[in-house]
Order: structure tokens, then sequence, then C-alpha cells
């Protein structure tokens, strides 16, 4: 047991949710580890949202044992609460309000907030605080969503699809803010359809499909037992790129070698991504899941 006096922040065995005659979360096991990222993938149907709304205590469950900061979100108190922030994909703040009212009012609701102004630089919007939130771009109304997840001082932050519709500058600033959120102590569970996210964020990952998880593990530890194929690439003699994927890449670069007598031009070994992985647990495409 932790000083906190439960082992994992988060504990799911064999739960199952349906709607009708869909089986959205069909026997998730699930555990996470105080301070860790641990990251959730899949494809959109997968079971990922419903998960995080059961975690965070806001749908039933049909079956399945729970337990989120040592209790049960089915029946957490108003002080449970207030330590689970979550940052869902749709926003939520007032538009006519400024960042600065919205924080601070948001930070009432609970017993001991963080700072207001703390949480807007913390969130980099000190130069819109007096902005109303209408006039914010899409990026910034992000970076209050977050605000408004952690000002309460969650110690586990669950993060819905937290950067779609982000340019790639601005996902990468996200990303330095959920380190910062992560080396001070915060559980953070992320989903999300980009797996460079999850590789640039997360410690573990759980591949979910069909309501099932098909894979868990470190990232680079799926890499290795999932992603069978390695890329080599060559140029021909003629200036003609060539590439072949391989399980065996050593043997294909040392067939090379014996055909070219030496120096194989343009080589580069490439080896299995987690887009491989994905692919192959879930027949689909990071593209195709967005």
């Amino acid at each position: 047991m932790t000083a906190h006096g439960y082992d994992l922040a988060v504990r799911v065995r064999g739960l199952r949710k349906r709607y009708g005659d869909v089986t959205a979360v069909d026997g998730i096991d699930l555990g996470i580890r105080p301070g860790e990222v641990f990251g959730l993938l899949g494809p959109n149907g997968a079971g990922k949202s419903t998960t995080v709304e059961i975690l965070q205590g806001n749908r039933d469950r049909d079956s399945g044992e729970v337990s989120v900061l040592g209790s049960d979100p089915a029946t957490g108190t108003r002080a449970w609460r207030s330590r689970v922030g979550i940052v869902w994909q749709d926003e939520s703040a007032p538009a006519e309000l400024t960042v600065r009212e919205t924080v601070r009012h948001f930070a009432g609701y609970y017993p001991r907030p963080r700072n207001p102004e703390e949480v807007i630089g913390l969130v980099g919007l000190e130069a819109k605080a007096d902005s109303r939130i209408k006039a914010l771009s899409g990026g910034q109304r992000r970076r209050l969503d977050v605000a408004l997840g952690v000002i309460g001082g969650p110690d586990l932050l669950l993060l819905d699809e937290p950067t779609t519709g982000f340019d790639p500058a601005a996902r990468r600033q996200f990303w330095s803010l959920i380190r910062a959120l992560a080396d001070g102590g915060t559980t953070i569970l992320l989903t999300t359809h980009y797996l460079e996210e999850a590789e640039a964020l997360a410690h573990r990952l759980a591949v979910v499909a069909k309501g099932r998880i098909v894979a868990e593990g470190e990232p680079g530890a799926l890499r290795e037992r999932y992603g069978t194929e390695a890329l080599v690439e060559w140029t021909e003699p003629d200036g003609t790129p060539r590439r072949e994927r391989t399980g065996t890449p050593t043997r294909t670069i040392a067939g090379l070698m014996r055909r070219f007598d030496g120096e194989i031009p343009g080589l580069a070994v490439s080896r299995p991504t987690l887009e491989d992985v994905y692919l192959r647990l879930t027949g689909q495409r990071q593209e195709d899941a967005r």
C-alpha cells in the first residue's frame, strides 16, 4: 500500500457496459499506478470514452469492479469528486466570461483549489487572462479546458482526446503542459487517436478494440512484441529507390551487401512503429480512427 492508502490509482476488473444490443465495454481489466501517465488507444466506438465516463462517476456500469483513488466512482462523495479532474472533448466554459473570471468561478467549487493566477500561468494564458472566451482561438480554449480540469488540484486527471483539432505546434505545446502536470505528481489517463502523442506522453499504453483491451505495456515493449517487421530501404545502381518489409532486417542487409559487394547506397532501416502495432491489433490505420 502507498501513503495514499491504495496501491493503484485506478483498478478495474471485468468492466462491462451495454447500450441496448451494443456492447461498448466487454470485460476490461485495467490498473494505473499513482503518478503514471497511462494512454488508452483505439478507434471510434472501441469503448474508450465510456470507460472514462464510468471512472469519473458520470455513467453507471452494468458489472465489474472499479476503484478510483480508493473509492467506487458509483458512490463517490463530493470530496472524492474534487480529487478527480476531467477534460472532455467538448468545450464547457461560458463564452461571455473572461479567462480569469471563469477560472476563479470554477475554483469556488473545490475545497482546496489551486491559485487561479497560478493555473492560468500553468496553461500559458497569462496574456489572455482578461479576454472573453469567445475571442480565444481553438487551442487557447483547449488550454482553458485544461485549466478548469486542474483548478481543483486533482490527484487524477482524465483527458479525453485533449488535442483533437490542434495544429502540430499547438499539440506539442500542450504536451509540455501535460508533462509538467505529471512531473508534479498528477496521475493522468489519456485517451487519444494520435499515436505520436501517446508515445510522447504515456509511460504505459492499452490498445482497446471492440470493448476489450487487446494489448497493454510500455510503448517500446508493444513495438517489440507486435511490430514484427522492419522497413529496409536502399537505392539500386540505376538510381531506383527500393524498399522491403522484413522480419529479419539483418539477413536482408547481408544479402544486399553481397549483391552490392560493399557499401549499399541510401541504406536506411526503420524499426516497427507504434502505428504498425495499432494496425495489427485493431485492423485500422491511425488516420482512419480519427
